[in-house]
Formats: C-alpha cells, sequence, structure tokens
C-alpha cells in the first residue's frame, strides 16, 4: 500500500525537508526506514505497515516529528540574490513547499523592539541613540527567534549574513545550537537585466505586495501619454491603497547596491563553498524555469 509523499499518512516532518528523502543508495533511489514508526521513505512513496495500527493518528504523526525536531539536523538555509532576483517570489514558494518558515533580519529586529525582548531592549536603545545595531546583537535576536516551535524544522534566512564576519558569527551560534547551514542558494541574473526589475517595482507598504508595471502591474494600472505609469493609478489589487517606489529603486541607486552586493556576497559564498551546501539558480529565464532549477538545487546533494 503506497501512496504519494503529499498525502495524509505521511507525517508533516516527513515533508519538511527534501534532504530527509534522500539517505541509501542502489537502484533504488535511496530511502529512509523508521521502523519504530512503520514508514519506509523511497523513490518517492511512503510505505505504511499493515501491523501499525493508529500510524496516521495525531498522537502517531506529533511523535514522529518530534523525533526529527529531536534526532535530525535542521535544514537551515540561506537565500541569496541581488536585488530585483526574484529572493520575494521565490522565498515564500520555498516556505510553503518545505514547511519552514522564511526569517528576514528587519522583520526579526522590529518583532523584537515591539515584544520588548531583553535582546530587543538592547537594540532599541542603540537605534534611539543614533548607532547601528551590531552582529552581535543581531545574532543574539536570530537565536531567540529559531528557538519558537514553527523552526524547529529549520528555517530560511533572507538578508543575513550581508558580511562575511556575520556568517562566521552565526556558524558558531549555529554550532552551539547543534545546528548548521545545510544549503546556500544564490539567485544569480546579470546587472543589464536588473534595472528595467527594480526600476518597474512597486510595493504596498503595509503588506508587503510586490508589482512590476511590465510583469505583475496591478488590475487598476493605467499608463500615461508619456507611456509610463500614472502613479494615482498604481493601487493595491486587494486593499485598493496606494502603492510606492522605494526611494533606492533608481537607475543611479541600483549602480551602488550592486557593487556593495557582489563585494560582501562572494566571501560569504566562498566560505561555504568547501561544506558543499552552495548552489546557484538562473534567475534570468522564465519563472516556471526559475522554480523547477530552484527545487532541483534544495535536492541533497545538488
Amino acid at each position: 500500500m503506497f501512496s504519494k509523499l503529499a498525502t495524509h499518512v505521511a507525517p508533516r516532518a516527513l515533508r519538511a525537508s527534501p534532504r530527509l528523502f534522500s539517505s541509501g543508495g542502489g537502484g533504488g533511489g535511496g530511502g529512509i526506514i523508521f521502523g519504530a514508526v512503520g514508514v519506509a521513505v523511497g523513490a518517492g512513496f511512503v510505505y505504511t505497515n499493515p501491523d501499525m495500527v493508529g500510524l496516521t493518528s495525531a498522537d502517531e504523526i506529533t511523535k514522529t516529528e518530534d523525533k526529527f525536531a529531536t534526532y535530525w539536523p535542521r535544514n537551515v538555509m540561506m537565500l541569496f540574490g541581488p536585488p530585483g532576483s526574484g529572493k520575494g517570489t521565490q522565498g515564500p514558494k520555498i516556505e510553503g513547499m518545505l514547511g519552514i518558515p522564511q526569517l528576514s533580519t528587519g522583520d526579526m529586529l522590529r518583532a523584537a523592539v515591539k515584544n520588548q525582548t531583553e535582546i530587543g531592549k538592547k537594540a532599541q536603545g542603540i537605534m534611539k541613540s543614533g548607532g547601528l545595531v551590531g552582529d552581535d546583537i543581531v545574532v543574539g535576536i536570530i537565536k531567540d527567534r529559531i528557538a519558537e516551535p514553527d523552526c524547529r524544522f529549520g528555517f530560511i534566512l533572507d538578508g543575513f549574513p550581508r558580511t562575511l564576519p556575520q556568517a562566521k558569527a552565526l556558524d558558531k551560534m549555529l554550532a552551539e545550537e547543534g545546528a548548521a547551514v545545510c544549503k546556500v542558494i544564490e539567485l544569480s541574473v546579470p546587472d543589464s537585466i536588473l534595472e528595467e526589475r527594480i526600476c518597474g517595482r512597486w510595493i504596498h507598504k503595509a503588506s508587503g505586495a510586490s508589482y512590476h508595471v511590465k510583469y505583475a502591474p496591478p488590475k487598476s494600472m493605467k499608463v500615461g501619454a508619456d507611456g509610463k505609469p500614472d502613479p494615482a493609478t498604481m493601487l493595491d489589487d486587494a486593499t485598493g491603497e496606494s502603492l510606492m517606489q522605494r526611494p533606492d529603486d533608481t537607475a543611479s541607486a541600483l549602480v551602488n547596491r550592486l557593487k556593495e552586493y557582489h563585494r560582501m556576497t562572494k566571501p560569504i559564498l566562498k566560505h561555504y563553498q568547501p561544506h558543499g551546501v552552495v548552489g546557484s539558480v538562473d534567475a534570468n529565464q522564465e519563472m516556471t524555469k526559475v522554480w523547477a532549477d530552484m527545487q532541483s538545487n534544495l535536492k541533497s546533494g545538488k
């Protein structure tokens, strides 16, 4: 009695990471067997032992998930890409497929300050005095955040680390937690392509929803006589509220942003390459192909 992985017999823990389905070798394509639970995973199918009564019950699923959370390494991922490369599109897709949250350092910092956590108070004091929040504070905020239940199987870091010292500080913190970075993916787009992507981008500030005058225009958009969209007609599809463009989403600002991105990111990728966890996705192709390449990269050993 076989059933696809996505069906109800597969505990969410088993669906949390493609890395969980790649152990073993031989002609059968590899697999994982959980004798105590009565589940065998291999070649994209789950086999349930008919003698294991109640396997699909909530209690059995919870027990299995708890075993993964306790004994299996967390799926710690990093997503890199220059401005306009599509991280905002691909990140949520990965999040939905693996069942692990995408963590933005900006969001985590704001939440820590809002919730007045111990480290959030320290960050607030620094920001109020006009200072820059140090790496130790940011790593501390990440440490607090990944202790929450939704991160027990793993998480995706977006926007961190930005420098090699930050990467090393993160590695040290993860090692203390018994974890390590297991996948680093860079979305690659030629700099010459990014200007059109960036300068045509509009966002809804409250929700973070992103639009593009060419690739994903809001339903309300109207083009003026000059061939440019009328700002008054740039409205969020869901709320009807006005959209905005980021101050740094300009051609002149993009040049400096790209220089900074390449200067800071290359050392980080080089830092993780010896571990065999770095992959690259060509993000300058059709969206369906980008996602197909992303899925291929997410598989263990790719």
